[in-house]
């Protein structure tokens, strides 16, 4: 469903702030792969999922995504193939409307529109069906602003909106690292819950090393722009944080050094 092929991506090339940020990262997931990221700060996380997303052009090296090749594609084409969630629980609705419109917007991405009338009652009922299933009480506000909903909620109808049209693959990009513990514990459930209804092949970082080893079936690392470690199956099942480190340290040769992650 993904495929990367030693991309690079340099920024400011030629200045004094010249950043290698990805350095012939190559990786790829199956159909109904859950790979969660981890990796320190510089790492290259972030802009492994910008490059798949296609905010930015890589260097070099081929991005797949089901068999198309979309190393080329500008960022508004890829979208129809990608579901994404940010680490902000501002970014991804629109605060200013309802929870139904912000639902109707994501059921019809990519498709034609015209001037008939909103949202039917028809819509109405199927959205309010989905709201339950996030056990929020929200199918009762489904009018509500977005804007007037706490950062979990937010996130949570931001997570129903990028699955709607179930996506390819699904890119969330710490989309828990902005919430209180107990509620990013119930968006990541309502992730899993999601992931595992649709069968989608999706991509999560994390700094959470905790969460990345609970979370889906293959955990990978990154460093200095590559994967240095890819764990899954029952290897991934009995890791734990002292684990991940020590593997971390043999396969780098230096003491993983993110303060966010060690403390997390």
């Amino acid at each position: 469903m993904l495929k990367v092929s030693n991309i690079h991506k340099t920024f400011n090339i030629g200045t004094i702030n010249e950043k290698t940020a990805l350095n012939g990262l190559s990786l790829q997931l199956n159909e109904g792969d859950f790979v969660t990221v981890i990796g320190g700060n510089g790492a290259g996380k972030s802009t492994l999922l910008n490059a798949i997303a296609g905010v930015w052009e890589v260097d070099s090296g081929k991005i797949e995504i089901d068999n198309a090749d979309v190393t080329k594609m500008p960022e508004h084409k890829r979208a129809r193939f990608l579901g994404r969630v940010f680490q902000d629980p501002m970014m991804g609705t629109a605060a200013t409307l309802g929870i139904d419109e912000n639902l109707a917007l994501a059921s019809r991405r990519g498709k034609p529109r015209g001037l008939r009338s909103g949202i039917t009652r028809k819509e109405r009922e199927k959205y309010k069906e989905l709201l339950k299933v996030l056990d929020l009480g929200l199918e009762d506000r489904i009018t509500s602003k977005v804007g007037l909903l706490s950062g979990g909620q937010r996130q949570a109808v931001t997570l129903l909106m990028a699955t709607l049209q179930k996506p390819r693959l699904l890119l969330l990009d710490e989309h828990t690292a902005a919430l209180d513990p107990k509620t990013a514990e119930k968006v990541l459930q309502t992730t899993n819950m999601m992931v595992e209804k649709d069968h989608l092949t999706t991509l999560m970082i994390t700094h959470n090393m905790h969460d990345a080893i609970a979370n889906g079936n293959r955990l990978i690392m990154l460093n200095s722009g590559k994967v240095i470690l890819d764990i899954s199956g029952e290897e991934k099942k009995k890791l734990t944080v002292d684990d991940l480190l020590e593997k971390f340290a043999i396969a780098s040769g230096e003491e993983f050094t993110s303060d966010r992650a060690l403390l997390s």
